[in-house]
């Protein structure tokens, strides 16, 4: 009887394993991509999606290459049943989508819809000079993907409307105060530009290119707001010097503005007092500093070789952070002042 006994509970603990002994899941965002028709563009945008996962599918590297670490996404996965609030993202001038999936990533895993496009003429390896001052065209971009996306119903039945906000990182940051309701006034940014001289890194990158910038293009200057937009966050924004006073005055919606570094702060992002005062001139602002840090921590971590690939390509070096940087620390600092501000 010992041993029957024996045999039943030697079977019975490995055909039903305690829940203790179950490998413990990663917790891994739902990712999609999109292609968005746009009337304003020669093709369609691509876009992405990333979002709380309802379900597991496979595991896909998003964004991972030679430089930079990828983020994981579960590709195609269910969306998680409920209602989220959405975030319409915008990369900096030579980013793209992708590149900065850690923020979309972590954003999703904390609750939020993220909705991400690539801006032609401002993206990685179509980054003209000339192109990226359309900023009407980005501005566009983001309004149409959003138009797609809340016509998609297995995509629109879970995007909380009450709660869409827009976010950017530098001149993906101008963007996302654009679609709040900030315009830029081109005789400003053509004094801002001759005042700062090389001190200013947006005016250094448009002289490369040949820009007059006393000939801007119209779309510089005008009104992209989207009523459907509640709230903006900005990561050390580009073209705050240039915002007008009365579109400033009239920005009422709460406004999270970042700023990458204290010491190592990019005069061009400057919103502070000794800036553009941008934080000052909101009446609903809130201002945050992530440090040590400087710009380009914003970007994904670099694996242990990308700084040397960089420099083999003679590109910038954005994988060389101020001394003590901790980037993934300063990611998660972001993510959370982030989801602070939006309630998540």
């Amino acid at each position: 009887m010992k041993r029957l006994l024996l045999a039943v509970s030697l079977v019975s603990s490995l055909a039903l394993p305690s829940a203790a002994a179950e490998p413990k899941m990663e917790p891994i965002a739902g990712y999609d991509r999109l292609e968005v028709d746009a009337p304003h563009r020669a093709r369609p945008l691509d876009a992405s999606l990333w979002y709380p996962a309802g379900r597991r599918t496979y595991r896909g590297l998003i964004g991972d290459n030679a430089v930079f670490k990828g983020s994981s996404g579960l590709v195609g996965a269910a969306i998680a049943e409920g209602r989220f609030p959405l975030v319409v993202l915008s990369h900096g001038s030579g980013g793209n989508m992708d590149a900065i999936s850690w923020i979309s990533s972590g954003l999703a895993l904390r609750g939020a819809m993220v909705l991400a496009v690539n801006h032609p003429g401002s993206t990685s390896g179509d980054s003209s000079p000339r192109r990226s001052l359309r900023l009407d065209e980005r501005a566009a971009d983001l309004t149409t993907a959003l138009d797609h996306l809340l016509a998609e119903p297995e995509f629109a039945r879970h995007v909380d409307a009450a709660r869409i906000a827009s976010l950017g990182f530098s001149l993906g940051g101008a963007t996302a105060l654009n679609l709040a309701g900030a315009r830029w006034d081109r005789e400003a940014y053509r004094t801002y530009c001759a005042r700062m001289g090389d001190l200013a890194e947006d005016c250094v990158f448009f002289a490369k290119g040949g820009v007059d910038v006393a000939a801007l293009p119209d779309g510089f200057a005008a009104e992209m707001r989207d009523p459907r937009i509640s709230a903006a966050i900005a990561v050390d924004p580009g073209m705050s010097y240039a915002i007008t006073e009365a579109s400033a005055a009239e920005l009422s919606m709460p406004v999270l503005l970042i700023s990458l570094g204290e010491k190592n702060l990019w005069k061009a992002a400057d919103v502070g007092p000794a800036g553009s005062n941008l934080a000052g001139r909101l009446a609903n602002a809130r201002h945050a500093v992530v440090k040590p840090a400087h710009h380009f921590t914003f970007l994904a971590e670099c694996k242990p070789e990308g700084a040397a690939v960089l420099a083999e390509e003679q590109d910038d070096p954005v994988c060389d952070d101020p001394e003590g940087t901790d980037r993934a620390r300063i990611h998660a600092e972001i993510i959370d002042q982030i989801a602070d501000f939006m309630g998540l």
